[in-house]
């Protein structure tokens, strides 16, 4: 069947963080959808559209191995919506991998996920992090356990060096 990822996204997501993770997803063979609130086009920083597949509410998370986390201004969008919080929570709870980018944190802050745990995230947001109970590392990505994340856009392939070994293991590539 083959890995599947989600990408959460909202209006005001940080284009190079959707495109450049969505890319890199794509180049490694894994199916790709994209979701947003509504279902509806959104807008990024920059105004680049997405056409999503699919809305919050149509999301069945056991359907799907990878969480995308991404920054921007959609990160504070989704982490007003429950449905985002509990795909956070479900897909870090059953051992799936969860990625964040920049401010993709915020969703966990929201999700309550972040105690015990270490990251790194866009300096605007590490004393939140912090609060919320993680350790913040100044590191282009940190691993712990399931979750992966990375500063911004220009720490993906620093990300996703770390990452894919670790998908490799896991589906047995």
């Amino acid at each position: 069947m083959g890995t599947k990822a989600l990408i959460l996204t909202a209006e005001g997501f940080e284009d190079l963080e959707v495109h450049l993770v969505w890319q890199r997803l794509l180049e490694e063979n894994i199916s790709v959808k994209l979701a947003s609130p509504t279902g509806m086009v959104v807008s990024g920083l920059h105004g680049y559209k997405i056409d999503p597949d699919l809305s919050l509410r149509e999301i069945n998370p056991h359907g799907f191995d990878i969480l995308i986390l991404v920054g921007g201004a959609a990160s504070e969008r989704l982490r007003l919506r429950e449905e985002a919080l509990d795909l956070a929570r479900t897909f870090l709870d059953e051992g799936k991998s969860v990625l964040a980018v920049g401010r993709g944190c915020q969703i966990l802050i929201s999700a309550g996920a972040l105690n015990n745990r270490k990251v790194t995230c866009i300096d605007s947001i590490r004393d939140d992090v912090r609060a919320a109970g993680a350790t913040y590392l100044d590191k282009p990505y940190v691993a712990d356990g399931n979750l992966y994340t990375c500063r911004s856009w220009e720490d993906t392939a620093h990300l996703f060096r770390a990452w894919i070994p670790h998908l490799a293991c896991q589906n047995n590539l």
